[in-house]
C-alpha cells in the first residue's frame, strides 16, 4: 500500500516511516524541514520538500491510499506564548489535510494526537470516556483537529483513527529526539551525563505521589509506531475511533533520574524548583482499549530498556550515526 507520511522528518514519524518501510509499503514523506532533519528519513521513502497545505494534494493525487499525519507543532509553553502559531500550524494544516484527502479521494487517516487533550484528569489511568479539558492551546488544537477528524468520518465518509498518548521516548535504528528546543525529561537529564547540562530541576518534590515527584506515562517510540501500523487497519469508513495508548503505570521524575544514572554512570545532580503552574501529580494513559481492539503489545515498556536506546542514540552510539550516515530517496 502506497502511504503518505507527514511529519515524516521528524522523531516519531521517521520512526513510524521506517517500520511502514520494513512491513512492505510504499513510504511518501511529506515534511518542510522546520523542525525535522532530512537525514532521519528512511531509505526507501520517497521524500517530497515542502508544506502541507501546498504540497498534499499533488502527493495525494499520485496514488496513495492512507495518510499517518504527524505533521504539528507541540512545545506547550511555546503555545501558550504564541498560540496563533498553534491554530495555523495544527488545526490550519490539518484542515487542509481534510480537504486534499476529500478531493482526491484517499478515505483513510491515521492521527498522532495527544493525550494533553484530557487536561488535568479526574482519575488515572486515562479512559476514552475522560472529559476533554485542555488545558493550554497545544492540547486544545489536538481536540479541535479530533473533533475534525469526527465531523470528516461523517459527511465525506472517511475512516479515521486518532492515538492518544504522552510522553515518548527512547530510538530506534538510529532514529531518536533531535530537538532544536529541548522540553522532554529523557533527553534532558541524558544532556546533563553527556555534559551539555550542571543538573536537572525537579519542578515540585510535593507531589501526593510515592516520592513527591510527578508520574508521567512514557512509552518506547517503536512501540508507538507499531501502534500506529496496526491502526491502519482499523480505518473504517464513516468512523473516527479514538486511541489512548500508555503503559497504565507511570514513572515518576525521580525514577528516570535514578534509571538515567544506572544506565549512564553518571550521577546526574538534581536541583528542587517549585512547582510549574498547570503540572498535575500523575497523568497515566490506559491502553486497554488499543490493547482489545488494535492488539496492541507494548514490548519494550521497561523504563530500563526506553532509557539504554535513548542513551545509545544521544551519546553518538552506532545507531545514531548510521542514520546520519544513510542517504534517503528523493522527489
Amino acid at each position: 500500500m502506497k502511504v503518505l507520511v507527514t511529519g515524516g522528518a521528524g522523531y516519531v514519524g521517521s520512526v513510524v516511516a521506517a517500520q511502514l518501510v520494513a512491513a512492505g509499503h510504499e513510504v511518501v514523506v511529506l515534511d518542510d524541514l522546520s523542525t525535522g532533519h532530512r537525514d532521519a528519513v528512511p531509505p526507501g521513502c520517497t521524500f517530497v520538500e515542502g508544506d502541507v497545505r501546498d504540497r498534499a494534494a499533488e502527493v495525494l493525487a499520485d496514488g496513495v491510499a492512507a495518510v499517518l499525519h504527524f505533521a504539528a507543532k507541540s512545545i506547550v509553553p511555546e503555545s501558550v506564548a504564541h498560540p496563533e502559531l498553534y491554530w495555523g500550524g495544527n488545526v490550519g494544516v490539518s484542515l487542509a489535510l481534510l480537504e486534499a484527502m476529500r478531493s482526491t479521494g484517499v478515505r483513510r487517516i491515521v492521527f498522532s494526537s495527544t493525550a494533553a487533550v484530557y487536561g488535568e484528569p479526574e482519575r488515572v489511568p486515562i479512559r476514552e470516556d475522560a472529559p476533554v479539558r485542555p488545558t493550554n492551546p497545544y492540547g486544545a488544537t489536538k481536540a479541535a483537529i479530533d473533533a475534525a477528524l469526527t465531523e470528516h468520518a461523517r459527511m465525506h465518509g472517511i475512516g479515521a483513527v486518532s492515538l492518544r498518548y504522552f510522553n515518548v521516548a527512547g530510538a530506534q535504528d538510529g532514529r531518536g529526539e533531535r530537538h532544536a528546543t529541548e522540553t522532554h525529561l529523557v533527553p534532558l537529564v541524558l544532556q546533563v551525563a553527556l555534559g551539555g547540562r550542571e543538573s536537572v530541576s525537579l519542578f515540585g518534590t510535593d507531589y501526593p505521589t510515592p516520592d513527591g515527584t510527578c508520574v508521567r506515562d512514557y512509552i518506547h517510540v517503536a512501540d508507538l509506531a507499531e501502534a500506529h501500523l496496526l491502526a491502519l487497519d482499523h480505518c473504517v469508513p464513516g468512523r473516527h475511533r479514538i486511541y489512548n495508548l500508555g503503559n497504565g503505570a507511570g514513572f515518576s521524575v525521580r525514577q528516570v533520574v535514578e534509571v538515567c544514572r544506572a544506565v549512564t554512570g553518571h550521577p546526574i545532580p538534581v536541583v528542587p524548583a517549585d512547582r510549574r503552574p498547570g503540572d498535575p501529580a500523575a497523568l497515566v494513559a490506559s491502553g486497554e482499549r488499543a490493547r482489545a481492539e488494535l492488539g496492541w503489545r507494548p514490548r519494550r515498556s521497561e523504563l530500563a530498556t526506553i532509557i539504554a536506546d535513548a542513551w545509545a542514540f544521544h551519546s553518538g552510539g552506532p545507531r545514531a550515526e548510521a542514520a546520519a550516515a544513510r542517504p534517503a530517496g528523493g522527489r
